[in-house]
């Protein structure tokens, strides 16, 4: 009997050593969350609020952003090629001597220098050159314009993804900040029954191990409230990287996870409307389009290419005697003989037919897209279903154990079993309602337009 009552002492000691460590860390936490005196409150951040940001810093976009203005580039550079006249300007002004021996001028009988000169001549003058039919010229201008508008397509396909990354960023964040609001709850139904099994305790109508397993799970609860803050903490962390924010700066959540029901299930006209939406597959029609025109624009190579060019400016011995003088002529090319262009048309023809299978591989990928997004959306939405039902149904068991313990029927064996099924029961909701969010978000990027169906899924306006 003495031997086991100091075994039974000895856990008791351990147990309150455990909970006293686990309540002074569990204090130092709440402590360090909330803000010091004069420091600024956290940054709220929302979803919208979230996806703007990252947009505006992201390594991808910025690049995605750039090849557009060097697309636009190429496209004035054939502007310029087909349609802009080229205009220049030229000046000089020399002193020269020449030998006539060396070009060939001699007059028998006649006793000519050998050398001629010194003299001098300046000549300003302007040239200009205007096509005025160039097929060639003008389709590669068309196929720079495609490629532009694809250019354009690629970088809405970049920030799709972004948007895409940073709704999952965001979501995590959210699911931990779920996790982290049930541990703590927990805590505070844990204070309360050890409060009253110490109660019962004290009334003699519980006994000291009701009291020792009430602070072993408060203990417990405190752990696993730390590890919830501290994954929170990671998850927001992670979040202010994936946005361009400073990893010191405070963030806290202003959008809580939640469950919102989403009905699309047509796959067939989803797939149409995604076709017609997608930033990567609008590309692929684009780049297409542009090697359409560079096919006209190659067989253009054996039509004729009329031009007008011309000059007018000052000739003279010196500035002040010059006289104006000038020239314009019209001019008309011919291609007789081009190997280079059934090389180039071999080239566009695979490039046409390597696109092509592109595109028919995307529409087969963004069908499976939308029909794999609307099985877990179907699957999720049942999944909360039968996890609320089983949370409820725990929240009521844990109800009826308290009950009993209070009125003194039974031991806190039952409390504490039921608090640990409420507790997986919260789990499984928070998994399920995360699961739903995060097919909505794969719904969203199949979809197209990312950034307004991710908005739109999470119940904000457009």
């Amino acid at each position: 009997m003495k031997t086991g009552f100091w075994r039974g002492t000895f856990r008791f000691e351990q147990a309150a050593l455990l909970t006293l460590v686990a309540a002074c860390s569990y204090a130092q936490a709440q402590q360090a969350a909330q803000p010091p005196a004069g420091q600024e409150a956290p940054l709220m951040l929302t979803l919208s609020g979230a996806i703007g940001q990252g947009l505006k810093s992201n390594l991808s976009v910025l690049v995605a952003g750039a090849r557009v203005d060097e697309d636009a580039g190429a496209r004035e550079r054939a502007l310029a090629a087909a349609m802009l006249p080229k205009v220049t300007a030229e000046t000089y002004a020399n002193v020269q001597n020449r030998s006539l021996r060396a070009f060939g001028i001699s007059a028998p009988g006649l006793p000519l220098p050998g050398v001629v000169g010194p003299f001098s001549n300046y000549d300003f003058r302007v040239y200009a050159q205007q096509n005025v039919l160039n097929l060639e010229s003008y389709r590669n201008l068309k196929a720079s314009e495609q490629t532009l508008a694809a250019g354009k397509m690629d970088e809405q396909n970049a920030r799709d993804l972004i948007v895409r990354l940073i709704a999952g960023y965001y979501l995590n964040a959210q699911s931990a900040a779920a996790r982290a609001e049930s541990a703590r709850t927990r805590v505070e139904d844990s204070t309360t029954l050890l409060k009253l099994a110490d109660d019962r305790h004290q009334a003699g109508t519980a006994t000291g191990v009701d009291v020792l397993r009430a602070k072993v799970q408060l203990a417990n609860d405190k752990q696993a409230l730390l590890e919830a803050e501290n994954q929170r903490s990671q998850a927001l962390l992670e979040l202010a990287r994936q946005i361009g924010l400073p990893p010191a700066t405070a963030l806290d959540l202003a959008e809580p996870l939640r469950f919102a029901s989403l009905t699309e299930s047509d796959p067939e006209a989803l797939t149409t409307t995604a076709l017609a939406a997608r930033s990567d597959y609008l590309s692929l029609e684009k780049q297409r389009s542009a090697l359409e025109e560079q096919s006209k624009a190659n067989h253009a190579r054996w039509y004729p290419r009329i031009s007008i060019n011309g000059n007018i400016g000052e000739l003279g011995r010196s500035i002040g005697s010059a006289d104006t003088t000038g020239a314009i002529q019209g001019q008309i090319d011919f291609t007789i003989f081009d190997r280079d262009r059934e090389g180039e048309a071999q080239q566009i023809l695979s490039r046409l037919k390597r696109v092509d299978e592109q595109m028919a591989d995307m529409r087969r990928g963004v069908e499976e897209e939308i029909r794999s997004a609307l099985l877990n959306l179907e699957s999720a939405a049942e999944q909360v279903t039968v996890a609320e039902e089983g949370q409820g149904l725990a929240q009521r068991e844990l109800e009826e154990a308290r009950d009993r313990f209070s009125a003194g029927t039974t031991n806190n064996v039952e409390v504490v079993t039921a608090q640990d099924e409420l507790a997986r029961a919260e789990e499984n909701t928070i998994l399920a309602i995360s699961s739903h969010v995060d097919a909505k978000y794969a719904l969203a990027r199949a979809l197209g337009e990312t950034e307004k169906n991710v908005l739109r899924f999470a119940g904000k306006a457009e």
